[in-house]
């Protein structure tokens, strides 16, 4: 199967589901305050076929931060163990329409696999349209997969510093306007609230379509980018609360054929933690910068 483009539709997929070569996976995950489990959900109903991607377990175990990148060798032995080969078609989806899901197809890319799609509007659109589920734990039958890591599709912490010291890149964080703004707690323990100083708020829900859950189509998003103040053409690091609807926003640039976009993987949990750091907040419409905060 050739080069999948970064959506397919729920009629494309079904119409392809039981196809050599091509892997459903579930990729929901939820907020750390939440009380749904992704893993249980779909262990009660998935798409036929499919398999579960538990982005926290497909992570870098080593480092506090949640759900980073793991080792290449890592991410190899995991997807061979879903059943997934270098050679597959990949299409993820989750069960919010698009949130989660998004993450596990800037994985995939980060890892050097191109053959890789969402589905547009997710686990509600398939069952909106009366679409088959099964229920159960996946049985993938194991597979070898090689991986040919992609740096350029990641940021660090210090990329973000050198790109908004020298103006080389723009950065967009994906968090909802009240804790960009700094007036909404942060979910997890430990962070202060507020953002990156220099960056662009475009919460990743204007993205969809509030009335389908699909996303919009190109012109929309460009628009919704412009309002932002991002230049829907110029190379972007994105960013969130984890590194997880950061990759909302790079699926939609991506979508409207912007290829240097990078996600932050650490995102604000790393920044947030870190006393060193400089934090701006934005209260009616004007911004003041909080100073980094003394050490020792």
């Amino acid at each position: 199967m050739s080069t999948l483009p970064e959506l397919v539709s729920t009629e494309w997929l079904a119409e392809r589901l039981h196809t050599p070569g091509l892997k459903v996976v579930d990729a929901t995950w939820y907020m750390p305050n939440s009380a749904s489990n992704a893993q249980s959900l779909f262990v009660e109903r998935h798409l036929p076929g499919a398999v579960f991607f538990d982005i926290d377990a497909i992570a870098d175990l080593t480092t506090p931060l949640p759900h980073m990148l793991p080792p290449a060798d890592q991410f190899q032995r995991q997807m061979g163990a879903l059943g997934i080969g270098g050679n597959d078609s990949v299409v993820v989806y989750d069960a919010h329409g698009l949130m989660s899901a998004a993450r596990a197809w800037w994985m995939f890319r980060a890892f050097g696999h191109a053959s890789v799609a969402v589905l547009d509007g997710g686990l509600p659109a398939w069952q909106r349209e009366g679409r088959p589920l099964e229920a159960g734990a996946a049985r993938p039958v194991e597979s070898v997969y090689r991986t040919r890591p992609q740096r350029r599709l990641v940021s660090t912490r210090e990329d973000v510093q050198a790109a908004l010291a020298m103006g080389s890149a723009q950065v967009v964080d994906a968090r909802a306007a009240s804790r960009f703004d700094g007036q909404a707690a942060e979910p997890r323990a430990g962070l202060r609230s507020g953002h990156i100083p220099g960056s662009h708020n475009l919460p990743f829900s204007r993205l969809l379509d509030p009335s389908s859950g699909l996303v919009l189509p190109p012109a929309a998003l460009r628009q919704a980018f412009e309002e932002a103040g991002v230049n829907p053409n110029a190379t972007t690091i994105c960013s969130c609360g984890s590194g997880i609807t950061a990759c909302v926003l790079a699926l939609a640039l991506h979508r409207i054929g912007n290829t240097c976009v990078s996600v932050y993987d650490g995102a604000w949990a790393e920044w947030g933690s870190l006393p060193d750091l400089p934090v701006a907040t934005r209260t009616a419409g004007r911004s003041s910068h909080i100073s980094a905060l003394p050490q020792g």
